[in-house]
């Protein structure tokens, strides 16, 4: 017969393992580690996710409050959630505006701040916080409009810290700048790809994540004119025969690039076939497998086979698509290929040929400039006005629900632990149990 003592200890130690539970659970969870997540695609392998939430408190874990609007997306590595967050403007001269916040993922509460510099100011849309941080699980790395680059430690503790503008030239978008860095192996990749303000060449970094040094810096050339050099997306990769090859659009053209030294290898033509100045590329290139998807100003989306050497253009193009998006980033499963228009058209192909699965499906009247997140079997689309359709995946269009935050939103959708975490102009939100 146990003695109460021993009860006791019994239910000590209950109490202490469901203590670390929630530890647990969020190891069992993945995390969200780069703008488009996990396999930096949009894709997210979790399960049992919320459909339907509301401002009122429906399926709200809890929400934090925001200083500004921003478009960039929140990151997550375990009980962390990392952004990029800009004051409200003006900024107050030479007092920092722009911030790296980290926050505690399962209250809801700011665990501490970095400040990132001054000069936040609005670009049509965007302020100077827009690119979005990323995570190896250990150290985080953050890219500013202004070229500032730092990285961290989860703890906080600045790392090194860099000014692209200051080491390579300022930057001529007409928007400002708002590509995101990509983490890849021991390295940041790093997009300046300009022309409307600026005669200096575009070019690509390669940084180290740890010493914060340039291991290289190649141009990129490009025969486009006025504003089509400038692009705002962010590099993918790709594995092909082995090995990793960059992907960059922009400036009219699909490259893939040597990882180890940005060398060139191969160029798609045909992201803007009748040469027009205002043909600036906003929705960045997907990577599934062997196939890219690279949007353009709506017409051709490509879908591109990798690989192959010098101009690949009539090689390698597998399909192209007449309605495709202008800011929003496509998503695929390799089956299918879902990709939403700017003013809130669906349409589903078929990732192999192109062909279409359903098109021409209505979602709510709106704006749509958030990306879109394939997870659980379901497509998570939000519009500016803070409204996420949740749409069945797969070859037959069904709305699941439409969800309302009753407020400005520009950022994408990140999904982790169970829970789905939005970016409005008042808050951060995170949605589930």
């Amino acid at each position: 017969m146990r003695t109460r003592t021993t009860l006791a200890w019994l239910v000590a130690c209950t109490v202490a393992l469901l203590a670390e539970v929630p530890s647990q659970l969020l190891a069992a969870g993945e995390n969200w580690p780069h703008w488009r997540g996990p396999s930096k695609n949009g894709v997210s392998g979790e399960t049992n996710l919320p459909v339907r939430w509301s401002a009122a408190g429906e399926n709200v874990a809890w929400k934090l409050a925001m200083p500004a609007m921003s478009g960039s997306t929140p990151i997550v590595w375990g009980d962390r959630i990392f952004l990029n967050v800009a004051d409200a403007l003006p900024d107050g001269g030479d007092k920092p505006s722009l911030h790296l916040w980290c926050v505690d993922r399962v209250k809801g509460t700011l665990l501490w701040q970095r400040p990132l510099g001054g000069g936040n100011d609005m670009q049509r849309k965007a302020n100077r916080s827009s690119p979005s941080p990323v995570t190896d699980g250990s150290s985080v790395w953050v890219l500013t409009g202004t070229g500032i680059l730092k990285g961290f430690d989860f703890s906080g503790k600045e790392l090194w810290a860099r000014d692209i503008q200051k080491d390579y030239g300022r930057f001529g978008l007409n928007w400002g700048y708002g590509s995101s860095p990509l983490l890849h192996g021991d390295s940041l990749y790093v997009q300046v790809l300009h022309g409307m303000r600026t005669d200096d060449p575009s070019y690509l970094l390669r940084i180290n994540k740890t010493s914060g040094q340039t291991t290289w810096r190649a141009e990129r050339p490009t025969h486009a004119i006025m504003e089509s050099p400038d692009s705002y997306t962010t590099p993918a990769v790709v594995t092909v025969g082995g090995a990793d090859e960059l992907v960059i659009t922009g400036g009219d053209v699909v490259t893939g690039h040597d990882v180890a030294t940005g060398k060139e290898l191969w160029r798609v033509n045909g992201l803007n076939p009748t040469n027009n100045p205002n043909f600036r590329i906003v929705a960045s290139p997907v990577v599934h497998g062997e196939l890219i998807i690279a949007p353009t100003r709506v017409r051709p989306m490509l879908a591109v086979r990798p690989g192959g050497r010098g101009d690949v253009t009539r090689s390698h193009v597998l399909w192209s698509f007449d309605s495709g998006p202008d800011v929003p980033t496509p998503v695929t499963d390799g089956s299918y290929v879902y990709s939403v228009t700017d003013n809130g058209v669906l349409f589903c192909l078929d990732a192999k040929t192109g062909r279409e699965i359903y098109g021409r499906q209505r979602l709510r009247p709106g704006t749509y400039s958030g990306s879109l997140v394939l997870a659980d079997g379901k497509l998570y689309v939000t519009n500016e006005d803070g409204v996420t359709s949740v749409v069945k995946a797969g070859p037959a269009f069904e709305v699941l629900a439409e969800n309302e935050f009753n407020d400005y939103s520009l950022s994408s959708p990140a999904v982790s632990g169970g829970r789905i975490f939005f970016r409005t102009t008042k808050y951060l939100w995170a949605i589930g149990k």
